[in-house]
């Protein structure tokens, strides 16, 4: 049995689909919030506080207990220096956002490594600039840019030729901007494996961590997450993928 939590808890997430975005209501949704709204309920949390924010303020955010909780973050041990995260909610491969029409096609991160003439955006501080560079990238051909939507407007305008991000959330933008000439590539795995993502927390808010991971340990691989997840876009084997995760 979990344990109730009965405080509200301030939830920060930023605009980046499937995970979190504003839906033509104003509601606030995505598999992340969903997710969130569902093992918060369970934890016997009544009211959730919703926050956008951009991805370089969420763990500062948290160190500074501006909020409780955050959307899923890559788990990275750098990042476990700051706070800690609940186990997995998702484990995903990364992805380039490119220009469907151009005549030189990128087809990976080497690709862009290999040819002088290509520029990556990249969003401040997420994990795909610390991959653009050890495979190569040099510092001065990695654009950085503060939200999703900046680094995909630089794609269309041709200032970069592509944006590294997780290739879900491309999926998400190009079908949102179908009339738009965008594609995503996917990266190769044999260039980079899916890595893992959860929900973070304040190091000093580890009662809520708990409280959190232990409704998760029921309720992940469960029918009723399979299902929400699905409207999001996520298959029975990602679903497996993060189930079958030991903490």
């Amino acid at each position: 049995m979990v344990e109730k939590f009965n405080k509200p808890v301030s939830f920060a997430y930023l605009i980046e689909p499937p995970f979190c975005y504003v839906d033509g209501l104003g509601v606030v949704t995505g598999c992340d919030v969903e997710l969130a709204r569902c093992v918060l309920n369970q934890v016997g949390v009544s009211e959730i506080e919703f926050t956008e924010q951009q991805f370089s303020a969420l763990l500062p955010g948290l160190c500074s207990h501006d909020w409780d909780m955050t959307t899923g973050l890559f788990i990275t041990e750098k990042r476990k220096e700051k706070i800690i995260f609940s186990r997995p909610i998702w484990a995903l491969a990364d992805g380039l956002l490119v220009r469907s029409d151009s005549k030189v096609k990128t087809t990976s991160y080497q690709s862009i490594a290999s040819d002088t003439s290509k520029c990556l955006g990249v969003v401040k501080d997420q994990m795909q600039y610390d991959t653009a560079r050890l495979i190569g990238i040099p510092e001065e051909r990695i654009y950085k840019f503060s939200a999703y939507h900046e680094a995909a407007a630089a794609v269309h305008r041709g200032e970069i030729d592509a944006y590294a991000s997780v290739a879900r959330a491309h999926h998400a933008y190009v079908q949102q901007h179908n009339h738009l000439p965008l594609e995503v590539v996917q990266v190769p795995s044999s260039e980079k494996q899916p890595e893992y993502g959860a929900f973070g927390f304040s190091k000093s808010d580890e009662e809520l961590q708990k409280k959190v991971n232990a409704a998760l340990m029921h309720f992940l691989g469960s029918e009723e997450h399979r299902s929400l997840m699905a409207r999001f876009g996520f298959s029975a084997d990602d679903i497996d993928l993060i189930s079958r995760f030991g903490m």
